[in-house]
């Protein structure tokens, strides 16, 4: 299904829809359509058609079903991004996983939401995912990630999630510093960012969030102590 009136308004944000529920993607189209600024271009019910849209249409959004038809998500994710590097991907999904929200977000998605948003936030995340910012939206549980103001969480670069890892291992930033081949200011500024991001107060508070959150693992011969409670 295509739009109807012929085309995308000028300047609209384009967006496929996958799900593979007919139903399901009429009512997202519905939601949307009625935003001037918001147009959806097409459709798909499952991972090789919607690889195969993304490649033709190079929509600005990929609003995606983690459930349909085919491929891993993940992998999905991937070949989406690989035929049409500039789509955003937000992932639409009935799981507030850890697990799977970890490996989506390593993907390379922009926005993680449950089914159970409203329409008001759905448009919203569409919009941020679109203006191409550093971080990832989500709206999941607080047992998946830690949260930020307004429901939307700083979720850590690439870079960042190394240096908690190494961090988790017990490294200095000295020893991060040359495993990565940054500086050891750098490395003192990229921990101040995951701080921050986290709401924590130490790397100990910084790698239990994180290790909670499933973002990096502890070896199995280190355990990190939780921060002591102050008595009552």
């Amino acid at each position: 299904m295509t739009r109807s009136d012929g085309g995308s308004s000028a300047g609209a944000t384009t967006i496929l829809i996958v799900d593979d529920h007919a139903l399901v993607r009429e009512g997202l189209r519905w939601v949307l359509e009625v935003h001037a600024d918001l147009d959806v271009v097409d459709e798909a019910g499952d991972s090789a058609t919607a690889v195969a849209k993304a490649a033709s249409e190079r929509p600005d959004v990929v609003l995606l079903d983690v459930e349909i038809p085919g491929d891993d998500p993940v992998v999905t994710v991937r070949r989406i991004r690989e035929v049409s590097p500039d789509s955003a991907v937000v992932i639409l999904s009935m799981y507030d996983s850890p697990d799977l929200l970890r490996r989506l977000i390593a993907a390379g998605v922009r926005a993680y939401l449950l089914k159970s948003v409203g329409r008001e936030e759905l448009v919203a995340a569409i919009r941020k995912a679109r203006d191409g910012s550093g971080s990832v939206l989500l709206s999941v549980s607080g047992q998946s990630l830690v949260q930020v103001q307004n429901a939307e969480s700083a979720i850590l670069s690439h870079v960042e999630l190394e240096i908690l890892q190494l961090a988790a291992e017990a490294m200095t930033n000295a020893q991060i510093a040359r495993r990565l081949d940054l500086t050891e200011a750098t490395v003192k500024s990229h921990l101040r960012r995951i701080f921050a991001k986290l709401g924590a107060v130490s790397r100990i508070d910084a790698v239990n969030k994180a290790v909670a959150a499933s973002l990096v693992t502890l070896p199995h011969d280190r355990l990190v102590p939780r921060p002591r409670r102050p008595p009552f």
